[in-house]
């Protein structure tokens, strides 16, 4: 009887421990996906129109990617940026300059980076590439620092009558090959080394007639792997850790 005893009380014991430990790692999960309040960025400050409010969760393949969030119209027409890449925005990278044998900020061009959100944005520098150059950077109101971690953005859209548009998020980073995308895929193209795994665009459709709580963004393709044109790649097969590099990016819009 006492041996009976003891060992339900021993398995009651293992399973309290178990449930604590989950217990546990569930709220280290929830704590971990909270922003910390300096990867809290704000932009579009002062304007007038929509407060958009974006989450972002990173995901297991996470390493120091470039992102930019922008809205469009249903029919695809560019409206404005919400935030891009301080290294795209300006056209200088941290680790750009190694002339001196150690690595400082340098002017760097990344077409590749962002194809879709460049080629959607339409401005052509002389050079006939996408992307701003140090002289003509975008304004301090759109970009920041790309965070290392889960972050909020919170940004003020411009003042519009178009009651339905869609919020779309690019993001890449480079040195994520697989077995598709590999080193010796484009040998010749130097642009498609700095990206490996294209980028993936994530998409929602926001109608503000009929707004929701809460909106989830969702892969809807990938850019050009050079960032040669602004195409969407719908077919998404190939990518691998790409696809994890945000685990979930939420968003919140309002009125």
């Amino acid at each position: 009887m006492r041996k009976i005893l003891l060992r339900k009380l021993t398995l009651f014991f293992s399973v309290f421990t178990i449930l604590v430990l989950l217990f546990q790692c569930s709220n280290q999960k929830k704590i971990s996906h909270a922003p910390n309040p300096e990867n809290v960025i704000k932009t579009n400050e002062g304007k007038e129109g929509l407060t958009i409010e974006l989450t972002f969760q990173r995901g297991i393949s996470h390493n120091h990617p470039l992102m930019a969030v922008w809205t469009e119209t249903m029919e695809g027409k560019y409206i404005q940026t919400l935030y891009v890449a301080q290294s795209i925005a300006k056209g200088i990278f941290n680790y750009g300059d190694k002339s001196q044998n150690f690595w400082k900020p340098g002017e760097i061009r990344r077409p590749a980076a962002l194809p879709y959100w460049s080629h959607k944005r339409g401005i052509i520098e002389v050079d006939g590439l996408f992307v701003p150059t140090a002289k003509t950077p975008m304004p301090d109101a759109i970009t920041a620092a790309t965070p290392k971690s889960d972050f909020l953005l919170i940004s003020k859209a411009n003042e519009t009558t178009v009651s339905q548009f869609r919020l779309l998020f690019e993001i890449n980073q480079t040195w994520d090959w697989n077995e598709y995308w590999t080193n010796n895929k484009y040998p010749d193209d130097k642009e498609y080394k700095t990206s490996c795994q294209p980028s993936v665009i994530y998409s929602v459709d926001i109608d503000l007639n009929n707004l929701k709580d809460n909106y989830e963004l969702k892969p809807i393709g990938h850019g050009h792997y050079s960032g040669k044109t602004g195409e969407l790649f719908t077919d998404i097969s190939t990518l691998t850790t790409a696809l994890h590099i945000a685990e979930k990016i939420t968003a919140k819009v309002t009125p």
